[in-house]
């Protein structure tokens, strides 16, 4: 099937207008994100049944007669591990499309694993082992030659037979609508807006933290998104992790000391020195009720441990039957909340179905095991 390589508006219209009758579409992107806080959109690949096509956007300033494609209500997009692709749709339109299929997370409840990598997921269900050739490609550069452009439509040929072959699957197995919730989430808007208040949770090392320190670790990482978004540069580019961590464990009151925290460049303390002892101060002076806190969860009693092991073995039990990795459905935090009394995604949706409820009803005291020298049996 011949590729066509979009470049033009032109180009772009009459690729639109035959894809016009299509229900469904699959679609991948190629970004470029190490210099930028946002991705920067490279090239759009598009397929349905007919027609394989990439659309150059650096050639392209208006994609509206594709994204109008792409957001008409009775379309479904179809991709594979969607966030990063939807992230730049709600980039370019501030909104997201209403139907998603994630071909990763179809495979998830047949069986294939967590996460699943979409050249390994090709070649267990099509035997098809995809080139890694272009894997390292900056697609900023152009122009792309034959073998890139040829890689990248192999990122939507086979998708769309994933597309068909796992839903399918899922129809023949009567897991269509398991994944109904996990779906309308892809296409939550606030799953992709920046959030600087909360930014903290990802500066790893953060959790040694506590108290005011932490604090001034939320205001001084507002502050970096905050400064990140506005030049569109990386966060680390702006300050590096370790250097927020001591900053917020030393809070300095002087540019000098200041400069002796290790790993801050003078360059960047002679640029932002005055913002961050303003920052710093103004974390100080928040009344404690607004202070940031880390849940540290009670450790759990012997007994508890205990409980937490026959629920493990519950899991394994019920997701070996269905033909699913317990791990796709819960972790052992995960189980260990259960114990607590919290509520946590196994008991809802299908996960519920499958196993949360099983799990319940043992916790309720409604169900019991016994131990064969072979298997677990429920009573």
């Amino acid at each position: 099937m011949t590729i066509l390589f979009v470049d033009s508006p032109e180009h772009l219209t009459d690729l639109c207008e035959q894809l016009a009758q299509s229900d469904w579409l699959a679609v991948d992107t190629e970004f470029h994100r190490e210099k930028t806080y946002y991705p920067q959109l490279c090239l759009i690949q598009v397929a349905n049944d007919e027609i394989i096509a990439c659309i150059d956007p650096l050639k392209i300033d208006d994609l509206t007669p594709l994204l109008d494609l792409f957001y008409r209500p009775d379309m479904t997009l179809v991709f594979h591990a969607a966030r990063q692709d939807l992230e730049l749709l709600y980039m370019l339109r501030d909104t997201l499309p209403q139907h998603v299929f994630d071909t990763q997370l179809a495979a998830t409840v047949l069986g294939y694993g967590e996460q699943i990598g979409y050249g390994n997921l090709v070649k267990q269900c099509l035997d098809v082992e995809l080139d890694k050739a272009h894997a390292r490609t900056d697609w900023r550069h152009r122009p792309l030659s034959s073998d890139q452009i040829e890689y990248a439509a192999d990122d939507v040929r086979y998708l769309r037979a994933l597309f068909h072959q796992l839903k399918q699957r899922l129809q023949e197995s009567g897991r269509s609508h398991w994944l109904k919730e996990d779906f309308a989430s892809l296409s939550a808007i606030e799953t992709y807006q920046p959030d600087p208040d909360n930014s903290w949770h990802r500066i790893k090392g953060a959790g040694r933290l506590k108290g005011l320190q932490l604090a001034i670790l939320q205001q001084l990482s507002a502050w970096r998104e905050h400064k990140a978004i506005q030049q569109d540069r990386p966060r680390r580019w702006i300050i590096k992790d370790e250097v927020m961590l001591d900053l917020a464990r030393f809070a300095p009151q002087s540019i000098e000391s200041m400069s002796k925290i290790r790993g801050f460049e003078k360059r960047d303390v002679d640029r932002h020195g005055e913002a961050l002892i303003s920052v710093i101060n103004a974390a100080k002076t928040l009344p404690q009720e607004k202070w940031p806190v880390l849940s540290r969860p009670t450790p759990l009693t012997n007994q508890q441990e205990a409980l937490v092991d026959a629920l493990m073995a519950l899991l394994r039990k019920f997701c070996d039957e269905q033909s699913i990795t317990p791990v796709a459905v819960a972790s052992r935090k995960d189980i260990e909340a259960m114990v607590r009394g919290n509520d946590i995604p196994l008991i809802h949706g299908w996960r519920n179905e499958i196993v949360g409820h099983k799990l319940s009803e043992f916790l309720n005291g409604e169900l019991s095991i016994k131990a064969t020298p072979q298997q677990l049996e429920v009573q």
